[in-house]
């Protein structure tokens, strides 16, 4: 095969399939943004990203062309739009690699973005792609990273679709979501009253009490966690003691027993003990879910600590618990701080057992308040604005603990 030949395949097959990706994600935000019908023109996608693949692997013109090819794009793309404008054309088909009915603005917007972000990224994904001839370590580098950069929109958009559906649709009102669910834009002439939905949880549903209620709940259980997880976890990696391997062993097994097995029994218990429909009651019971999985991720991480600097603090007089309170837990702050957040998402999240155990309204997390929602007499808005309040406290609690996660795991323990 010449080099010539090689690079036109390499080039003209990531091109038509860099397009079509890159047109469909253009055409997925300009929908959700402007609220107008916006489709990826696959055939055109295949096309002019071939094309322009076949001219930056082959060098030819250089990066006149290059320009040129991305002028041509913004041109056919606005082209198509106002053709499209005048109402004379009823085809889904067009020339350009995405077809829209939206205003000018919208076009220009769609077709810069599509135009400049194609030219950018399949510029940095065929950056090993020269004059000569590709190795295999040149062709593997290239497919890398077209693959690479798809993982990243695809995953993007599995993760951020669902959460702006979600808050767009809590900004709505009851007519415009029956005049049209799928329009997802923002109409920030509205002001204040955008927020409407939110205001009226909680001054009509009480949102501020399931609030306080489940970050009361979480917290608690993150303490009682701990408090029995540090000790155990410590006792099953450092001290020798019959059955340890066993223990050890059967920590996990515990976790993976399903909760709906025990939904039965727990109910029947706590009704029988009138612990049901209580504060204390799942309090009692949180813990129990969480503290086999904080015996896991603890007692792996302990394992891991160098065990001479703790044997260097028992030489020096101090006693185990001082020790496990004075080197091993400030060795630790890494993992005691992941398994937190982690404990205390499950507490935030948990919904089978508050589910089950609660009835009173003044009593609910706020997993059952947003259960409570779920009716043909509450408008969706309100389940939504309820999911983004359930949402919105993890984020940021997670966002402010991922420094102090990923620091060094034994930062400081050994100098020199």
């Amino acid at each position: 095969m010449s080099i010539l030949r090689q690079r036109f395949i390499t080039g003209g097959t990531i091109g038509a399939l860099w397009m079509i990706i890159l047109s469909t994600t253009v055409a997925v935000i300009m929908s959700f943004a402007t609220g107008d019908p916006v489709r990826p023109n696959i055939a055109f996608g295949i096309i002019i990203g071939a094309v322009w693949g076949i001219f930056f692997a082959a060098r030819i013109g250089g990066q006149m062309v290059e320009w040129m090819t991305v002028a041509i794009v913004a041109a056919l793309t606005l082209g198509d739009a106002y053709i499209r404008s005048l109402g004379n054309v009823t085809t889904k088909i067009g020339f350009s690699p995405i077809v829209t009915e939206s205003t000018l603005l919208n076009n220009i917007i769609g077709a810069a973005i599509l135009s400049v972000g194609f030219f950018i990224s399949f510029k940095t994904i065929m950056v090993s792609c020269g004059r000569r001839d590709l190795t295999k370590h040149e062709w593997e580098d290239v497919i890398i990273r077209f693959l690479t950069g798809f993982g990243y929109i695809f995953f993007t958009a599995t993760v951020f679709i669902p959460f702006y559906v979600m808050v767009m649709t809590s900004l709505k009102n009851q007519s415009e979501l029956i005049q049209n669910p799928l329009d997802f834009s923002i109409d920030f002439s509205k002001g204040l009253d955008l927020f409407r939905s939110y205001f009226e949880l909680f001054n009509e549903f009480n949102f501020g009490n399931y609030l306080i209620t489940s970050f009361f709940i979480s917290v608690l259980t993150v303490f009682i966690t701990l408090a029995f997880s540090i000790p155990g976890a410590y006792a099953v990696a450092r001290l020798r003691f019959r059955g340890q391997a066993a223990f050890s062993r059967g920590i996990l097994l515990i976790y993976m027993v399903p909760m709906i097995v025990l939904a039965l029994p727990i109910y029947i218990a706590f009704s029988m003990t009138g612990l049901r429909n209580s504060i204390p009651g799942i309090i009692l019971i949180y813990p129990v879910t969480t503290i086999p999985v904080a015996l896991y991720m603890l007692q792996g991480y302990f394992r891991g600590l160098p065990a001479e600097i703790e044997e260097a603090g028992l030489m020096d007089g101090l006693k185990r618990l001082s020790v496990i309170w004075k080197i091993t837990l400030p060795l630790s702050l890494p993992a005691l701080a992941s398994v937190s957040l982690y404990v205390f998402m499950i507490a935030w999240n948990e919904f089978l057992l508050a589910f089950m155990l609660l009835d009173d309204p003044s009593k609910f997390t706020l997993t059952r308040g947003i259960a409570s929602l779920n009716s043909s007499e509450i408008p969706r808005q309100h389940l939504m604005a309820g999911a983004v309040i359930a949402t919105v406290p993890i984020m940021v609690i997670f966002l402010g603990l991922e420094r102090f996660m990923t620091k060094g795991l034994t930062a400081g323990s050994v100098k020199g």
